[in-house]
Parts: C-alpha cells; sequence; structure tokens
C-alpha cells in the first residue's frame, strides 16, 4: 500500500475514539445537560462532559435524534464569568471535546479562562458523537481526501474509479441515513441547541480553520444570538468547497519560501544553499519517489507531507529531516495515523461532499488540474483533481449558507499571511462578504493558527481584549512580524 498522507492529519491529534454505550458521559433529554466525567480519550483536568440529543433533520424538530457530545471547561471566577466561549478546532472531522483542554494547555490567556465556561464538542457524525461511517479500507483512507497528484488527463481519469467507489460507499454504508444531514448548517443549528441547553440567551465563539467557516455560518443563521465570534484562519464564504480544495495549492507556496529560508540556513541537511535549489529539491524528490516509492511513500505522499509539516514553524526540523531521508534512501520518518481515522474521513466527506455542489464531469477536473498545474506546480496537480465529491449521492436538504454583512458587528477575524491550509485569499473573500460585521487582523508570519499559540503579541493581544473587553481594532490591522514576549 502506498500511503498519501490525508489532508485531515492537520487534525489528526484531536482525533478519539466513538463513545461506547457504557460511557460515563451522561445522556440527557433535549434541553437539559446533566456534566460527568468525559469518556476515555477525551479526560483531561476539570474537564467535564455530556451528552445532548438534537434533531435529526432540523426541517422535522420532532422526529428522529441522534447525539451530541459536549464538554465544559467551568470557568474559577464566578464573579468574573460573562457567559460561554464555544470552541472548534477544525476539521471537518476533527473532535472537539478535548478543546478547551487544549486551549487551556496552550496558552489561553487567564482572564479569558475566567471570562468564559470554555465549551466543546464533537460535530454530529465525530467521535463521541453520533459517527458516521463510510466503510473505509486502510488504504481509502489515507488516500481518499488527498486525490493522487495527476500529471495528465489520463491520471485524473485513472482517479475517478477510486473516488467513486468511496461515494458509493457512504451511499451504502449503515450510517448513509445520516449524510444529507451532516452539514455544516446542521452543525451550526446544533450549537444553538447547546446554547439553549446551557441556559445562555448568546454565545461567544472561538473557531480556527473548517472553524472558522462553521462560526461564520452560526453568526449568518443566528445574527443576534452570538456575542464575540473569534475566526482564526479562515476559509473563504463557500466554506470546504471546491475553491477551497484548490486553494491548499497556492497556500503551499504562499508558505514554502519559510521553509526554503530555514533549509538554507541549516546547511546540515544538505538540501541546498539556496532557495531556488531548495525548490528545485521539492521536484526533484516528488520525481524520485513517484518512480520508485519509498516505504510505500510515493511523490503524492511527500507532496502531502511537506504540506501538512508547513503548518507550524516547529515542525520545520522534522520536515528537514523527512527531506533528508528521503533524499539518500534512510528510514523516514513517518506518523502514526490517528486512532480513528475512518470516522474522521467520513465525517470529512459528508460535511465537505454535502455542503456545496461538486462538478460531475471528468472533464470538468481535468481542466483545473490543467491550469492549476501551472499555477501553482507544487500541488495544484493533486488538490485540483478528482474527489469523492464529484460522486456524491444528489440528495440535498438545502443550498449552502450564504455569508452576508446582515448582522450586528460582532466578528473578529484572525489570520497569518502566510498560511497553507487556509490561504490570506481566502480570508480575504470572508471579510468582502462580511463587509462591516467583522475586522480583519493579519499577522506577518506564516503557518496555521494564530491564536492563543501564534507567535505574534499584536494579533493576541487583539483577541484577547476583544473576548475580554468586547473591544476590537477599530479598523483592519497589519500586525508586523513581532513575536511574543
Amino acid at each position: 500500500m502506498r500511503r498519501s498522507l490525508s489532508l485531515a492529519l492537520a487534525a489528526a491529534a484531536l482525533a478519539v475514539t466513538a463513545l461506547p454505550s457504557s460511557s460515563a458521559a451522561a445522556t440527557t433529554p433535549p434541553g437539559a445537560l446533566r456534566w460527568g466525567p468525559c469518556p476515555e480519550g477525551a479526560a483531561a483536568p476539570r474537564l467535564e462532559c455530556a451528552t445532548l440529543r438534537v434533531p435529526l433533520d432540523y426541517r422535522h424538530p420532532d422526529g428522529r435524534r441522534i447525539e451530541v457530545a459536549v464538554s465544559r471547561l467551568a470557568s474559577e471566577k464566578p464573579s468574573q464569568r460573562r457567559g460561554v466561549l464555544l470552541t472548534n478546532p477544525g476539521g471537518p472531522g476533527g473532535s472537539g471535546l478535548l478543546y478547551p483542554a487544549v486551549l487551556a494547555a496552550s496558552g489561553l490567556p487567564q482572564k479569558v479562562l475566567d471570562s468564559y465556561d470554555i465549551i466543546g464538542f464533537d460535530p454530529r457524525g465525530v467521535g463521541h458523537s453520533t459517527p458516521v461511517t463510510c466503510d473505509l479500507t486502510q488504504e481509502q483512507q489515507w488516500r481518499g481526501n488527498f486525490p493522487p497528484y495527476a500529471h495528465t488527463a489520463a491520471d485524473v481519469t485513472r482517479a475517478a474509479g477510486p473516488a467513486r467507489k468511496i461515494a458509493e460507499q457512504c451511499d451504502s454504508s449503515r450510517t448513509a441515513w445520516m449524510l444529507p444531514h451532516t452539514t455544516t448548517a446542521n452543525t451550526a443549528r446544533d450549537m444553538d441547541r447547546i446554547r439553549t441547553a446551557l441556559g445562555e440567551p448568546r454565545l461567544s465563539y472561538l473557531g480556527a480553520s473548517y472553524g472558522s467557516y462553521l462560526g461564520a455560518v452560526y453568526t449568518t443563521l443566528y445574527p443576534r444570538r452570538g456575542d464575540r465570534i473569534v475566526l482564526d484562519s479562515n476559509m473563504g464564504p463557500g466554506g470546504y468547497d471546491i475553491t477551497a480544495m484548490r486553494l491548499f495549492a497556492r497556500g503551499l507556496e504562499d508558505r514554502f519560501p519559510d521553509f526554503a529560508a530555514f533549509a538554507v540556513a541549516h546547511p546540515e541537511y544538505g538540501l541546498g544553499s539556496t532557495t531556488q535549489q531548495i525548490r528545485a529539491k521539492f521536484f526533484e524528490l516528488a520525481d524520485r519517489l513517484d518512480a520508485k516509492p519509498q516505504q510505500d511513500v510515493d511523490g503524492t505522499a511527500f507532496r502531502a507531507h511537506t504540506f501538512e509539516l508547513l503548518y507550524t514553524d516547529g515542525s520545520m526540523p522534522r520536515l528537514a529531516e523527512f527531506w533528508q531521508a528521503a533524499d539518500t534512501g534512510a528510514q523516514l520518518p513517518l506518523p502514526e495515523p490517528p486512532a480513528d481515522l475512518e470516522n474522521l474521513m467520513a465525517s470529512r466527506f459528508a460535511v465537505v461532499c454535502g455542503d456545496s455542489r461538486w462538478p460531475r464531469t471528468i472533464r470538468a477536473y481535468r481542466r483545473n488540474v490543467v491550469v492549476d498545474r501551472l499555477r501553482y506546480p507544487m500541488l495544484g496537480g493533486s488538490t485540483a483533481s478528482i474527489n469523492p465529491c464529484a460522486f456524491w449521492p444528489r440528495k440535498r436538504t438545502e443550498p449552502p449558507v450564504r455569508i452576508t454583512d446582515r448582522g450586528p458587528s460582532t466578528v473578529l477575524m484572525l489570520q497569518n499571511e502566510r498560511d497553507p491550509g487556509t490561504p490570506l485569499a481566502g480570508a480575504r473573500e470572508l471579510r468582502r462578504a462580511f463587509g462591516g460585521r467583522a475586522t480583519l487582523v493579519t499577522a506577518d508570519q506564516g503557518g496555521h493558527g494564530v491564536y492563543p499559540y501564534g507567535r505574534n503579541a499584536c494579533a493576541n493581544d487583539a483577541a484577547t481584549t476583544f473576548l475580554t473587553t468586547g473591544e476590537r481594532p477599530a479598523r483592519d490591522l497589519a500586525c508586523a512580524a513581532r513575536p511574543v514576549k
């Protein structure tokens, strides 16, 4: 089996296994939450968990119900508490149950922790909530969301068969009844049910990556029920649609110069002495691994792993070691897959393919590949190619939510300038869609994720000030490269 590290692995550290029926998390009737210990895999000091029953189909609110697992890291300063801060770490497909504890351990300022009960949840279809499956094989789990790099039109045609097979498996799985309802809009409706169950008139929100789109949809559907909305590492206004998938290729091109500069500054890896040589080495290694895979890693896997390790500056030494091993034929340092990659990928497909319409002809993907392979040759031949969404069941319960400027000005957007996963170009489109509702803070740095583990004091301070006082910058703010002290 040739490995192709899926884009979903960026959120893999937060993926957890499905909740067994004997779990200690309490199941409660609609409208109530009974807090208890968190299930195995999501336990952390002071973190409490519960389960909320929500409608499968909000057009029929009294019909079939599914479960949504919820967590809480309660404020220890009741006199300073102003409400709840609902959170989402991204995905789609990533668990968020442990995320409040992750944020606290990652430097979420104490005055934010004092001001809110930090709320996490597993979105519908994910992990400890009622999970979906596509009965994916191990090969499909690794291959499914990252199409093989298409060098020719024939490569796109060859990729269509495996992509169609995944779509057919999802549509025939034991959880196929959930697919039309496992959407971002319904997850946003679940969030409002969580707000009601918590007894809160409004909620604040902190969401990153795909969580930025989820927050944008929530504040569009419920503009008067959001308090302070922070969207970090922003997708475009279409969410995880074909535009977002193709933007990954631009994101790699935006971010790659940071790694090239790192490699030049560390000649011990032997990757080149100029940025041009580092870029040439990328294509050399990708072509070599396409011709002769190493440890089941081919050129597509090499491109994907490079992309994923550019999410953080701290991963650059690991990326340089990976390249060095590929160059010398040594043992490749590869990560272990998450414990439940099948559910992560199945729930990801459900949302990505179900949220929006994708082209349904192979010819359309061939055209896209020709364009993106020229514009963004490092990754464009992959991210523009065909995937299971091209063959997704046509059942749709509603059109995508259109993000607009209607509603109060309660949104703060945070964005790195050189973000591989959610490029600045998409964030600017979302900012335009929000109009006067939002203020955008950009940070002159690379990587995926700004707050609270970002390295820019200007951007961090803007987010903390907004969450604790409600004050935002008077206008869009560009933060120079300035590290946190």
